[in-house]
């Protein structure tokens, strides 16, 4: 029996599905574009295959983080209920929205001084903060109390491994996480670049590989140089309206690391505004990231 709230961002590319089976309330992030807003707690948000589509088709969308009032109207109703709240947060390394969490818990830790608000900053993005919670869904569901659960989750933190390649280098120049000249010239002669996410939660470029296929083969060999998965651990996969590439990956994991179950969740707009169409990362627990 769960003894507290257990909530986090749609930075984690977690589909609704998962947050309604799994009993884990979202806080929405968003993006504009074209002028127009999506997402956050007013706007619905946009179907991922029509976003991929006005991406590749030319549109530059734009995140915004959640805010200290966007984050009180999530925690707020729980504490006024005398609820304990265990809230993991999109990597603090690429955006503010950890701070608005915390923002707003100190604010409510103060109103409220008999109940628990704990913010875990994540250091991770996409399905790597989505592989993050159903950790804790798993540790809370085990009977752990609200202090348990956040201490397994902090240590998990440095072990999450996040390795990813993209199709297009134009959305990680734009971003500022590739040089112009990289980007120009990796187009031209298709090199694919492998990155990953760093202790300190930043995007980090780590090696490149020539054409699609060697660069998914190679996130394969890093997990296989760093896997330190359990049995019954699984391995998540994100990708940026790119299924034929999971089919690809799913042939290679199952020789390497059958028995293992895999989740596949297409990326977010939020996520894939900085990552672009034809990202593809895998996820899984390492020995180090």
């Amino acid at each position: 029996m769960r003894q507290f709230i257990l909530m986090t961002d749609t930075g984690s590319d977690l589909p609704d599905e998962y947050y309604e089976a799994h009993a884990v309330e979202k806080i929405s992030l968003g993006f504009t574009m074209d002028g127009v807003s999506y997402g956050g707690d007013e706007n619905p948000m946009m179907d991922v295959k029509e976003f991929y589509a006005r991406l590749r088709g030319g549109a530059m969308p734009k995140t915004f983080q959640a805010t200290p009032q966007q984050a009180r109207a999530h925690l707020e109703p729980h504490v006024k209920a005398g609820e304990d709240v265990l809230l993991i947060a999109f990597s603090s390394g690429l955006s503010g929205t950890y701070n608005s969490y915390v923002a707003a818990a100190k604010e409510l830790a103060e109103e409220y001084p008999a109940c628990k608000l704990i913010v875990v900053d994540s250091l991770c993005a996409s399905l790597g903060q989505g592989l993050l919670v159903d950790y804790a869904v798993k540790k809370a569901d085990s009977g752990a109390s609200i202090e348990e659960t956040a201490a397994y989750v902090k240590g998990l933190v440095p072990a999450l491994c996040h390795y990813f390649t993209v199709e297009d280098l134009y959305h990680l120049k734009r971003g500022g996480r590739v040089s112009a000249t990289t980007a120009f010239v990796g187009t031209m002669l298709k090199i694919k670049p492998v990155l990953h996410v760093d202790d300190e939660g930043h995007l980090i470029a780590i090696g490149k590989a020539m054409g699609r296929k060697k660069s998914i083969s190679a996130l394969v060999d890093k997990m296989t140089e760093l896997s330190v998965m359990a049995p019954n651990d699984p391995i998540f996969i994100s990708h940026g309206d790119c299924e034929e590439d999971v089919e690809f990956l799913k042939k290679l994991l199952e020789k390497s690391f059958g028995g293992h179950a895999i989740y596949v969740a297409p990326i977010g707009p939020v996520i894939g505004t900085h990552s672009g169409a034809g990202t593809f990362a895998v996820f899984f627990v390492g020995k180090h990231r």
